[in-house]
């Protein structure tokens, strides 16, 4: 009846905004690490919809304090039992260096030591010349997501039961893949597939 339709038309919406309050996980436990790039597109990379995951992305996809803060709040508190580092192939945070980019914002005129890396807790401070470190750039796509991962498995503020995993998404195909695992390394070349060959004898060289 009509009145059914219509009322669990209501519940669902008032799950949808409430579900903080009636403690109600994503629908799929899921918090996800991502970068910022416009070229990755996080929901269609993963086959998710709204109302899947949490969702907290960087420039680089990488683990920082606030993405630390982010995966302990949503694990510890809002249910979330699964997380999926995103990294992408030709990322920003490879074109150049943190020692380039600290110098590039010293000729500007600021002063690297001593700017406020959380103006909302001015008392979180780096260490003198831990700048371009913070930055967080690197020179393997593949090599970082790894690395991202373990650092996430070995945070004591994630519940040791929260599966992590970590993704490649290639800019050039639009497709996910394991690190390290090219398939355009294995398509189509003779030595992946493994061809077999004879050598020639007197009885085969007179057939041809």
């Amino acid at each position: 009846m009509l009145h059914q339709q219509i009322d669990q038309n209501l519940s669902d919406t008032k799950a949808w905004a409430l579900r903080r309050q009636l403690g109600i996980p994503n629908n799929k436990r899921l918090w996800v690490l991502a970068c910022m790039d416009e070229r990755l597109p996080v929901e269609k990379a993963l086959g998710i919809s709204e109302g899947d995951a949490h969702i907290f992305r960087n420039a680089g996809g990488l683990v920082t304090d606030d993405a630390i803060r982010s995966a302990m709040l949503t694990t510890q508190f809002f249910g979330t039992k699964e997380i999926i580092v995103v990294n992408h192939t030709e990322c920003g945070m490879m074109t150049a260096s943190g020692d380039f980019l600290t110098e590039v914002l010293k000729n500007s005129g600021i002063d690297v030591d001593l700017v406020n890396v959380d103006p909302g807790l001015p008392e979180l401070k780096l260490p003198k010349g831990v700048f371009s470190k913070w930055i967080k750039t690197f020179t393997d796509v593949d090599e970082i997501c790894v690395k991202q991962v373990e650092l996430l498995r070995n945070s004591p503020l994630i519940p040791q039961d929260v599966v992590i995993n970590g993704y490649i998404w290639e800019v050039e195909t639009k497709s996910l893949r394991r690190p390290y695992e090219r398939l355009s390394e294995k398509v189509n070349t003779a030595e992946a597939m493994d061809t077999k060959t004879i050598k020639l004898t007197e009885s085969t060289e007179s057939l041809i």
